[in-house]
């Protein structure tokens, strides 16, 4: 673990009168960063501990083991936990589809279960979890077909389209103190961000208990544009619900780009990656009154999940602090918007 004494400001500090800055984490992580993240974060976000084959392998066995690690964490640093997340496409067991021969469940069965999941696992954390990615990535981002709205998947094969406004509703019921949101990424994209709204308008006007819409921001160096993130705050923003940026980083590299040759970022790329974090905390501070938090995907260029995803082999530095955990420029920046004029 590092133990590194710290100079610069916390985050947490710079930023308190704007939004929660948290940090997604794992069982690894809260030892390895616990330094890093007690100084500068107030509110943390499981990465997969939390999801549904984490803690709910099977039908009648529950696994909560690691969850509860991160539960304690945030309880004994006094940090916001985001729970996260209750209904997704992946990451999610075969059973709860499946009936005793093989075949899908029938609706209602698949509903039962799904509220039972729901009571068991928030009921578990109302005293730390104060907001849920309810249901996370239910927008197809197929572009070209007017028709593809939602995302294929088994949910929407079984229950239909109000399996999103069911989940809702359970978590709701399980927990009526938690905020209750809709995520998803490439939510600057125009065309996904009209879907979204859509979804979100939908849901609103038919009663359904949502507070939020999770912009994940797995953003880099390039993409998307500035106009774009502010036109998706803008319009997210007229829905009159918090908005929480929840998986945010910024990548070296552009989605399609496949270069292996690099052990460090030059400085060119860090250069830009501080430019670039900069403009993106403008334009946070600007619209703060509609956001509530922002929550990077990581805390530290030593871990995250953009090393080998997409490419196999190659390291990225999405963050504001380096491989040894040390403020990066980009950190500077971001820093400086905040900070006492």
């Amino acid at each position: 673990m590092m133990t590194t004494l710290r100079a610069e400001t916390p985050l947490k500090t710079l930023y308190k009168d704007a939004f929660h800055i948290g940090a997604a984490v794992n069982t690894r992580t809260i030892e390895s960063q616990k330094s890093l993240l007690a100084y500068h974060f107030n509110s943390i976000t499981a990465e997969n501990e939390m999801k549904f084959s984490s803690v709910h392998p099977q039908e009648e066995l529950y696994t909560f083991e690691d969850a509860d690690v991160i539960a304690a964490f945030a309880r004994e640093q006094g940090m916001a936990l985001r729970g996260h997340t209750l209904v997704w496409h992946n990451q999610t067991p075969d059973w709860l589809f499946e009936n005793d021969k093989g075949g899908l469940a029938e609706r209602d069965v698949l509903l039962a279960r799904l509220q039972s999941h729901i009571q068991t696992v928030v009921g578990r954390y109302k005293d730390v979890i104060y907001c849920w990615d309810v249901v996370n990535e239910v927008i197809s981002d197929d572009a070209n077909d007017e028709s593809a709205f939602l995302r294929p998947s088994k949910w929407l094969d079984i229950a239909g389209e109000d399996f999103i406004a069911k989940a809702f509703e359970f978590a709701h019921e399980a927990d009526p103190q938690a905020l209750l949101f809709y995520n998803d990424y490439n939510e600057s994209n125009p065309h996904k961000r009209e879907r979204i709204y859509r979804l979100v308008r939908s849901l609103l006007d038919q009663g359904v208990p949502i507070h939020g819409v999770g912009l994940q921001a797995h953003w880099n160096l390039f993409d998307p544009s500035l106009d774009q993130m502010r036109a998706a705050i803008e319009r997210y923003a007229q829905l009159g619900v918090q908005l929480q940026l929840t998986e945010l980083d910024v990548s070296m590299f552009r989605f399609e780009d496949r270069r292996t040759d690099l052990v460090q970022p030059t400085q060119d790329m860090l250069e830009l990656q501080a430019e670039r974090y900069e403009s993106i905390f403008r334009l946070l501070h600007e619209y703060s009154e509609h956001i509530s938090a922002v929550t990077f995907w990581g805390a530290a260029d030593d871990y995250t999940w953009l090393d080998h995803f997409p490419v196999r082999g190659r390291k990225n530095w999405p963050f504001l602090f380096d491989e040894a955990q040390r403020p990066k420029e980009a950190y500077q920046r971001v820093a400086q918007i905040a900070a006492p004029k």
